[in-house]
This record gives structure tokens, C-alpha cells and sequence, in this order.
């Protein structure tokens, strides 16, 4: 008989070598948007999310490691999970960098200009938070880009774990501009002007400059709280600098002191907790409240979704058109996250400070269907569009078609096509020409949507998906289905 000590190590080798061949069969992707900071890079490996160090950048982490503000930030969820590795022990070839770091993995990434209101300004205070807390400790945010905040349901999340470095003394603070331009100046258009932030933010990867804002302003507007200093003065000492003088080596010079970075750091704090989106009505921010089922249907649509989704556990699900959530609510206890999407951003931030208090896993992002967000940035590679920031295995697509047939003159095999290009499974709603929600969209405009027909609808269902379960709504004026993917 074999001795069983013997017998335990054979197995504990198996297992480790199955392990390694494990790992290194796993595919190393290299995360394109973080060339910037040579510092440091982002990469894959399956589902697991690694960081390349520089010797600067690894010092620098084991000091912050050891930072009790740092620790509590972790705690609380304010930063990602982060922790050092050994790569001999996870096969990492370092290929001259220092370390490695892995990270907590993001369940969806987003991008700024797919937030509302209040989540670009809980973004703002969250990292104005962090930079008191590393100032407390002689440490700083060396970068001040919207796009190092993630999210995690409705919780902002810190992910620029190499951002925070000593504080040198004299040295100003370098990413102040950078967060007035994707920060302070996309929440003061939308306050102060009642302009929509975000496809600015979308044209332009790097924000709204300084001197693109002050032209903006209004001679009123100077008396507005921040913009003299922080949009005058700012769009001021951005024309020196473009004319060649060493504006940040002229502020260490004059001995910029941390209690000045400090004292600014709290005028922004009090400056983005006023404002407030301008006072603006939006087409479907009271849809939860106006729809037009009655009880009853309302009841049967809300079953119909419950028992689709209880047919089995769902990673990642988006729900679009979700309005102010409903459906997204109501689906979330059976996915592990949801992605709830609309194109109308007061239905979002209604979503959005809903959710703050549950804390839970729905991420509110705006999304117009019809010109979702693109690849774009160096090399279309540095922000993905929706579809390669991960796939759904569900969507539901409810109270939705006729406004992508008819109002963005979408053909119906068209957006069927591409639901099935995602590869989920799908819960959605045909609206009938009857319905009078249809019949309000026909009314201005030439009929000219043949495709848009029920039997064709079924059809083109029916070639791409298996439906599992359908029923009438609202007197069979619409027809809910439940289809899962060939």
C-alpha cells in the first residue's frame, strides 16, 4: 500500500502543475489606456487584473502600503483592492520592471461622459477626499483624471493606485488643471449654464480647457462661486504656459506650500457640493410615474421579467431603456451586476440617488443606443466601446423597440441582429402600432416602417433566438417574450 504522505505530495504537486499550466495557457492582454503613466501598466490575465511597477512606483506603493489613511480607505471600499504579488509564484515574466500588483477587478468600466450629474460630482469629491487624506500624510494625487475613478454599483472607486506619491516640498499641485478640466468645468457648464456636459467630455478625451470655458462664461458668470479663480485665473496662467514660461517650476520657485494645496483643495470641496444641475425638465424622468399600464399590466410585466430571470444565476446583465429602474430592481437580486442604460440623463441621476442608499449592483450609465459610445482615443484602443467592455448574459430590452425603429429610424432586423450579436439571452417587448405610445410617434412624421410589424418581429426573433416563454400586455396592443441565444 502506498504510504499516504507520499500519495498527499504527488497530489499537491498535480495540483500545482496543473496550476502553472493553467496560468500560462491564460491569454496576457495588455490594458491600452495606461501607456500614459510610464510609471506603471495595466494587464490581464483572465479575469484577474495586474499592474506593472517601476522601481519609483513600487517604492512609492510600499510606503503608501504602510499609510493608515491608506488602509481605511481600502477598508471602506473608497480605493480598489490592491495588493503586491510575487511573480515567480503567478509565472509574471517582469520583463525589467520592479513589481507586480494586482487589482480587485471593476465589474463594468465607464467612462465620464456616461455619468449623470450627481455621479460626476460624487466622482469630484471623492478624489478632492482622497487628496486631503494623502496631504494628511505627506503624500499627493500626482494625477487628477476622471477617468481613474471607477465604479462598483453606485460606489465611486479610486483605481490609480500609482497616483499617490510623496509630496515634495515646494512642488505645486500638477493635476489641478487636469481636474478642472474633467472635473470642475463639466459640472460648472451643466450648473451654471445648463449645458449638457457630456458630449464635450466625449469630444474632447483630456476635458474642457481652461480657455474654452472662460470664453463660456459671462461677464454675470465671473460672479459665480469659482469661476474667477478657478476658470479666469486658470485660462490666465494657461496662456503664459503656452507661451513658453515654466509656470510649474515658477510656483515651486515661489515655495507653493502643502497648506496652500490644502486651502485649495477645501475651496473645491465647498464650490462642487453646491452646484446643481440647471433646472431642466427631460422626456422620461417621470416615466416611473406615467407609463401607461395600468396596475394590473404593470403586475403581469413586472411577473413575466421575475420569472424569465429566475431561470438561472446571470453575471453581468444590462437593461436598456431601464428609465429610472424599475426592471433593473427588480432583476438585480438574481444578476451579480447590472448595467442599466438610458438616453435620458435625469432618468439616470433619478436612478442614481435612488440607489446611493441601497448601495447595491446597478450601474446607472447614460447611453443613447443609437450613438452609444465609440472606441476612441490613441489608436480607437485607449476607451471601448460598450460592447468590448464586457458582454451581457442578459438584456432586457423593455418598452424600447418602436423608439429604436421609429424615432432613430433604426431597421428592426438591424437592432435584432445586433442583440444577437451580443450573445445573451434577451427579455423584450414588442409595442404594436396600436398602442397609443406608437401611435403619438407616427403621428408627425411619414410612415415609411414597413418592417415594423409583429409577425416580422417574431420572425426575426425567432431566427436568431428560441423563444421560451411570451405573453400578451395591455389587451395584446404589446407582447413581452423571454429568448434565449442559438
Amino acid at each position: 500500500m502506498n504510504d499516504p504522505r507520499t500519495l498527499t505530495t504527488q497530489l499537491s504537486t498535480t495540483a500545482s502543475t496543473l496550476a502553472e499550466i493553467s496560468r500560462a495557457s491564460e491569454r496576457v492582454e495588455r490594458e491600452a489606456s495606461s501607456y500614459r503613466d510610464r510609471n506603471g501598466a495595466v494587464f490581464y490575465r483572465g479575469e484577474r487584473v495586474f499592474r506593472y511597477l517601476s522601481e519609483r512606483a513600487l517604492d512609492n506603493w510600499r510606503r503608501l502600503e504602510g499609510e493608515t489613511f491608506f488602509q481605511t480607505l481600502l477598508r471602506d471600499g473608497k480605493v480598489v483592492g490592491t495588493g503586491l504579488v510575487d511573480p515567480a509564484e503567478e509565472d509574471i515574466n517582469l520583463d525589467g520592471w520592479a513589481g507586480v500588483l494586482e487589482h480587485t477587478r471593476i465589474p463594468f468600466v465607464s467612462y465620464p461622459y456616461e455619468w449623470s450629474f450627481g455621479m460626476l460630482k460624487d466622482a469630484a469629491l471623492l478624489h478632492l477626499e482622497l487628496m486631503r487624506q494623502a496631504l494628511s500624510a505627506d503624500m499627493i494625487l500626482k494625477d487628477s483624471s476622471a477617468y481613474n475613478i471607477q465604479w462598483s454599483g453606485v460606489r465611486p472607486v479610486f483605481i490609480d493606485i500609482p497616483s499617490f506619491e510623496p509630496l515634495k516640498r515646494g512642488e505645486p499641485w500638477v493635476g489641478y488643471r487636469q481636474f478642472c478640466e474633467l472635473f470642475l468645468y463639466p459640472l460648472m457648464l451643466m450648473a451654471y449654464k445648463g449645458v449638457d456636459f457630456r458630449p464635450w467630455l466625449r469630444g474632447r478625451i483630456d476635458g474642457i480647457p481652461a480657455e474654452d470655458m472662460h470664453r463660456l462664461m459671462s461677464a454675470r458668470d465671473l460672479l459665480r462661486p469659482g469661476v474667477l479663480l478657478h476658470v479666469a485665473a486658470q485660462a490666465a496662467l494657461q496662456r503664459r504656459y503656452a507661451a513658453g514660461e515654466n509656470v510649474r517650476g515658477a510656483l515651486a520657485e515661489a515655495g507653493f506650500s502643502k497648506e496652500l494645496i490644502e486651502r485649495n483643495v477645501r475651496g473645491l470641496e465647498k464650490i462642487i457640493r453646491r452646484l446643481e444641475p440647471a433646472n431642466t425638465k427631460t422626456v422620461w424622468a417621470d416615466y416611473d410615474r406615467t407609463h401607461s399600464y395600468d396596475e394590473a399590466d404593470h403586475a403581469r410585466k413586472l411577473a413575466f421579467v421575475r420569472e424569465a430571470v429566475a431561470t438561472r444565476r446571470w453575471k453581468l446583465a444590462w437593461d436598456l431603456g431601464c428609465n429610472t429602474g424599475t426592471f433593473s430592481r427588480a432583476i438585480s437580486g438574481q444578476c451579480d451586476h447590472v448595467v442599466a442604460m438610458d438616453g435620458d440623463w435625469m432618468a439616470i441621476e433619478r436612478l442614481y440617488q435612488g440607489e446611493r442608499s441601497r448601495a447595491g449592483n446597478i450601474l446607472p450609465l447614460v447611453v443613447n443606443l443609437a450613438d452609444a459610445s465609440p472606441s476612441q482615443g490613441w489608436r480607437g484602443t485607449e476607451r471601448k466601446s460598450l460592447v468590448e467592455r464586457g458582454r451581457p448574459e442578459l438584456v432586457l430590452c423593455l418598452a424600447l423597440i418602436h423608439h429604436i425603429v421609429i424615432s432613430a429610424n433604426i431597421p428592426l432586423a438591424e437592432f435584432i441582429r445586433w442583440l444577437a450579436e451580443l450573445g445573451g439571452a434577451v427579455v423584450i417587448e414588442f409595442v404594436t402600432r396600436e398602442d397609443e405610445m406608437v401611435e403619438a410617434l407616427l403621428a408627425n412624421r411619414e410612415d415609411q416602417y414597413d418592417d415594423y410589424h409583429p409577425g416580422i418581429f417574431r420572425q426575426l426573433l425567432s431566427s436568431f433566438f428560441d423563444i421560451r416563454g411570451e405573453a400578451p400586455l395591455k389587451g395584446g396592443k404589446r407582447q413581452i417574450y423571454f429568448a434565449t441565444p442559438r
